[in-house]
């Protein structure tokens, strides 16, 4: 299969570099709003070619396209790219409104395409461990959950805004927490099969004064910096999810961690280690999420151009937890990130693709793993007033033994 990348900013070179290294994977195109930035990627990874504008990609001979544009326009990529027939991995979030999702779960209904999101926390070693227990059924029932995603904006993001915003990035970089929920929402419900029915939230209004976070100024309207947002799920259960970016934590240190509650046994991750326990006894079980594979090459093409801050994102290595059985063998050795996601995400798309097989994060779970923080969004706005979330049901059935688990 031949993939076309739209956008070349800090995230898509990991992608691009896996991919040109999957064997199912012919070739790796790109295009980018600012073609220096698409020419130096040509240069860097040794691209076949790239193309001026997303129209040309999208009219190219490209099996697939990978979303990787500023996070509020992947709804409407992600539907364009649909439309003209391609098959798509979307960075996230999914969107930025229900209507964009309901509109992606009913074109890919229609033409059978395959869209995937591409969430790390899917893959992130806690997650996938207590995906293991409570298919074993070893929590008994699960009936409180907890992820966090704890990302300061000092520690990587006011360059990243910068980045990709130009002269006017104070605007886009008010980007509200609750609309980039899945890295927190994702972790739990990548592993807790159920789905949010309703959310009240709690947005803290931000103090810094810097122009970011400030109504006047945001694009969105927003001034909340960090949220809070409590959940029930469909089983009777219950999620709380924080999305912090005023908070004095440091980068690369699990800014996506997950606590699981059970009536026989609980594990809980926090910034420096997890633990499992019964009423018995408690385990540390925090080496088997290690994936740190030592200092970090930074003179690595895909690190090109990344603030210090946001390095740790694309450098990490594989957990005990994590079957590289399943990932082809040109992976051994690449360079991986968040926790040893990357390796995963790019070899399931492709994967899916070929194969004709939803993906683990199809457009259903992906929107499981974003309507509610839309709507955590909406509640917040309103005091923290209790509102229904909307669902689009479980989709078709994944075989998750073709993608390992």
């Amino acid at each position: 299969m031949k993939i076309g990348v739209i956008g070349t900013g800090q995230f898509a070179g990991s992608f691009i570099g896996l991919w040109q290294l999957h064997p199912d994977v012919s070739e790796v195109v790109a295009t980018d709003l600012v073609p220096e930035r698409a020419a130096e990627h040509q240069q860097r990874y040794g691209l076949p070619a790239t193309y001026d504008s997303t129209e040309e990609l999208l009219d190219s001979d490209c099996d697939a396209v990978a979303v990787m544009t500023q996070r509020w326009t992947h709804g409407e990529m992600v539907l364009r790219a649909l439309d003209v027939g391609k098959h798509v991995y979307s960075a996230v979030p999914m969107a930025i409104s229900v209507a964009e999702i309901e509109q992606i779960i009913a074109k890919v209904q229609q033409t059978g395409l395959i869209y995937m999101m591409g969430e790390t926390s899917y893959y992130n070693p806690a997650v996938v461990y207590a995906r293991q227990k409570i298919a074993e059924g070893a929590f008994g029932r699960v009936f409180y959950s907890e992820g966090d995603y704890v990302h300061d904006m000092d520690n990587g993001f006011y360059t990243a805004y910068q980045f990709s915003g130009g002269e006017d990035w104070r605007r886009t970089a008010s980007y509200p927490p609750m609309l980039y929920p899945t890295h927190a929402i994702g972790g739990v419900l990548g592993a807790v099969p159920s789905y949010a029915t309703s959310v009240s939230c709690i947005g803290v209004v931000d103090d810094r004064g810097d122009g970011v976070f400030d109504r006047e100024v945001s694009m969105f309207d927003n001034d909340f910096s960090n949220m809070s947002a409590h959940f029930q799920l469909a089983d009777g259960g219950v999620m709380r999810t924080n999305e912090f970016r005023r908070v004095g934590h440091p980068a690369g240190v699990l800014e996506s961690r997950f606590r699981f509650y059970g009536t026989d046994a609980v594990m809980e991750q926090t910034s420096t280690g997890a633990a499992w326990s019964d009423r018995d006894h408690i385990e540390d079980i925090s080496e088997l999420f290690y994936t740190n594979d030592g200092e970090v090459d930074t003179s690595a093409p895909e690190l090109a151009g990344l603030d210090p801050a946001l390095v740790h994102s694309f450098a990490s290595g594989t957990a005990k937890v994590h079957d590289r059985s399943r990932l082809p063998v040109e992976f051994e050795g690449a360079r991986n990130g968040h926790e040893g996601a990357h390796h995963f995400l790019a070899d399931d798309f492709v994967r899916a693709v070929l194969n004709k097989t939803q993906p683990p994060v199809n457009a259903w779970l992906a929107a499981r793993f974003t309507v509610p923080g839309i709507i955590a969004q909406q509640s917040a706005h309103r005091n923290g007033e209790r509102l229904p979330i909307p669902d689009f049901g479980d989709g078709p059935d994944v075989d998750l033994q073709l993608f390992g688990g």
